[in-house]
Formats: C-alpha cells, structure tokens, sequence
C-alpha cells in the first residue's frame, strides 16, 4: 500500500483545564480529499493549528511523508509540502491579485532572486500566471483584492495557498459566507484540485462534504469520535447523536 502523505499520532493539546484536542490520531492519503466535520467547539480549527505550526501540541506527533514535522513553525511546514487557508480571508486587501499570487509564489524563487527585480523572479511569475488561468481571475490580475467579492477573495486565498506548490493542503472553512453558486463552483474546484495535492479541509455544509469527499473524519469534544467513508460516517448511530441530533 502507499504510505500515508500526513500522518497524525496521538495528537493532543490543552488550554487550562479544557482539553482542546484529545489523542487524535489518522493517515490521510495522497491524492484524497479528506474533510473534518464536527459541532463548533469540537477542535477542528485547534487541531489545524496544531498540524501546521501555529500551536506546539502538548503530546504527539505529525510526520509529513514519514518525517517528523511536529511543533516546526509554519514556514518550515512550507518547507515540508504543507499549506494551509485560514476561516477568516488573510490576505493583503491593498494589493492587486496578481501581487498577492506573487508574494506567495516567490518561495519558489532561489534566495538570491531576493535581491533581483520583480521582473527577473520567472518560476514566480510563471506560477501567477498559471494560477490566474485555474482560478478564472485572470481578468481580475490587477485589481486590487479589497475590490473582490467574498467568493472572489475566498478563491485567491486558496491560489495563494497553491503558489508554493505544496503536497498537503489544509483549508479551514473555503466556502464560508458564500453564496450558493460560489459554494457550487468552489467545491468544483477544490475536487479538480485533488490531482495535485492532498487536500485537507474543514467544512460545515454537510450536503457539500458527503458530496466532495472521499474520507470524513468527525471530531466530537475535542476527540475524534469516527472515520470512514462519507456513507459509513453518515450511517454512523454515533456521529448521528452527537452531530445530527439524532440517533
């Protein structure tokens, strides 16, 4: 069998008395899209923060293709093939499109180029523009993002996730705010997306993950309560109590 691109052992952390994240373990395999559900306060944004560097987990331990990758900070998660979108947009609103792609896509840039002009940075231009062309903003390349509608702007946050080219993808909530069409046509592209990258995300609209998804893993407080496929997960009496209401 192929070996899992991200594996989570044993991950735990806690914020005074309040057990955050609890002994959550999983694989995920490459080339999959693999989505976190769970009630609000289950752990799911904690337990992002714990996999990309943003929090140091109390015990346990995340390996990237085999690698130990635990507690590095986030731009050495870059450095290791992972990228992460966050709930709220993070990007620079005050800049055009086309410069935020190119922010992002410098990475892939030799340390030298830092002291080049713009111009020269070829391997970053060149994936600006390949993104431009996957994400329909081309027309948009020079506008500035604070002009963006929320659909927009929720797009480029996640072409400026891909602009290093990363093997893992994390996306906290993509579709959050949108309107039903934006949903439609970024889950479309979340699903083309998953050719080149492992993909996984954070997601509330149930309809969407049982649709999008090839493995859901369902987080109840702060411990992960199933995982399977998305009909085992829906079909479960257990997530059905805790997350659905019901038995």
């Amino acid at each position: 069998m192929t070996a899992p691109v991200l594996e989570v052992r044993q991950l735990s952390v806690s914020f005074g008395g309040l057990r955050a994240v609890d002994d959550v373990s999983f694989s995920i395999a490459r080339h999959r899209i693999t989505t976190v559900i769970g009630p609000n306060g289950a752990g799911k944004s904690t337990l992002f923060n714990l996999i990309s560097g943003a929090l140091r987990p109390r015990n346990g331990t995340v390996l990237i293709e085999g690698i130990d990758c635990t507690a590095q900070p986030p731009y050495r998660m870059v450095a290791a093939g992972l990228a992460r979108s966050f709930q709220i947009t993070n990007l620079f609103m005050e800049l055009s499109v086309a410069e935020n792609l190119r922010l992002a896509a410098q990475i892939l840039e030799p340390i030298a180029m830092s002291w080049r002009p713009v111009a020269a940075s070829h391997r970053a231009l060149a994936r600006v523009e390949e993104l431009l062309q996957r994400f329909g903003l081309a027309d948009k390349a020079q506008a500035p993002v604070g002009k963006l509608s929320h659909g927009e702007q929720r797009r480029l946050e996640v072409a400026v996730a891909l602009a290093c080219r990363p093997k893992i993808l994390l996306l906290d909530e993509p579709t959050q705010g949108m309107s039903h069409y934006d949903t439609a046509d970024t889950a479309a592209l979340i699903k083309s997306l998953a050719s080149d990258v492992t993909v996984l995300l954070i997601e509330h609209d149930i309809g969407l993950v049982m649709s999008l998804s090839d493995h859901v893993i369902v987080m109840h407080q702060g411990q992960k309560l199933a995982e399977g496929s998305p009909a085992d997960v829906r079909s479960n009496p257990a997530v059905q109590s805790a997350y659905f209401g019901h038995a």
